[in-house]
């Protein structure tokens, strides 16, 4: 579950031949007039002017290219690039940690945004990265701990607000962590579509992760997305969290009754399993 997003500022270079090799760039070839070959017409000495200079790109630099790499998802490459970056910035740490763990590799990732935090400590990104990892590593309250840090700093940020929503149901403190969730949706409507950020992971156990899900589709009908309420609300009956009762009892889902989608899932899910055939 774990929004931040780097620049895209791929560079071609391109040279003319000629100018990498040196050699004269040739006039254009232009014909002059049948009667009049020595002609000086302003037409004939602008067909017979050189062409103007190309001009050259620049070469892109270390850290532009990691940009370049970490917006393509070529991770590996992205870090390669990085490290190039002589007395790397606050913001470079970061991002090369960002690409340690879209790869899975949560110790360099920490230790990354650790250098980045030394550098710069008053970094709400760099703090929602750290706690992100911490949540991956089922620390949650050293997770939420960063998230409170990070909060601080910038008490509006929709996804932080997520994360932390995120992290204290993983906690079972389900009315704390949906009161984050109505903050973060009141910010922003679409804080739980996709994004290229770090989010925090499902929670470890089935239960956990039913309550999650459950509060993720209360989510996803306050931001008008119920097709992707539906789905979540699947993943928590299969889950064992919810009920279809429950379900149909809760004004939260109200909007749903009548479609289609819904009324199947919840008519499968009220049937009773029927016992295995030999």
């Amino acid at each position: 579950m774990r929004r931040f997003s780097c620049p895209r500022c791929l560079i071609t270079v391109t040279v003319c031949a000629s100018l990498a090799t040196g050699c004269p760039v040739p006039f254009a070839q232009t014909p002059v007039s049948a009667t009049d070959p020595g002609s000086t017409s302003p037409a004939a000495i602008q067909a017979s002017a050189p062409p103007a200079a190309l001009p050259l790109q620049i070469q892109p630099t270390p850290e532009q290219l990691g940009d370049s790499m970490l917006a393509q998802k070529r991770y590996q490459a992205a870090i390669e690039a990085y490290r190039q970056v002589t007395a790397g910035s606050a913001d470079t740490w970061n991002k090369m940690g960002i690409s340690y763990q879209m790869m899975f590799n949560l110790d360099e990732a920490s230790r990354c945004y650790e250098h980045s935090l030394k550098l710069n400590p008053r970094n709400a990104r760099v703090l929602n990265n750290l706690a992100s990892v911490y949540d991956a590593q089922k620390d949650l309250s050293g997770a939420e701990h960063y998230y409170r840090k990070a909060l601080r700093l910038e008490p509006k940020a929709p996804m932080i607000l997520r994360n932390l929503g995120t992290n204290l149901l993983a906690q079972h403190k389900y009315k704390r962590g949906w009161e984050l969730y109505q903050a973060a949706l009141a910010i922003d409507p679409n804080i739980f579509g996709e994004s290229g950020s770090p989010r925090v992971d499902n929670p470890a156990s089935i239960q956990e992760r039913g309550a999650m899900n459950f509060y993720m589709a209360k989510g996803c009908i306050r931001a008008g997305q119920n097709d992707r309420a539906i789905e979540y609300l699947r993943m928590a009956l299969n889950e064992g969290y919810t009920n279809p009762k429950k379900i149909q009892a809760d004004g939260e889902f109200a909007v749903l009754r009548g479609n289609p989608a819904f009324e199947q899932l919840l008519a499968a899910q009220s049937e009773p399993k029927s016992a295995g055939k030999l």
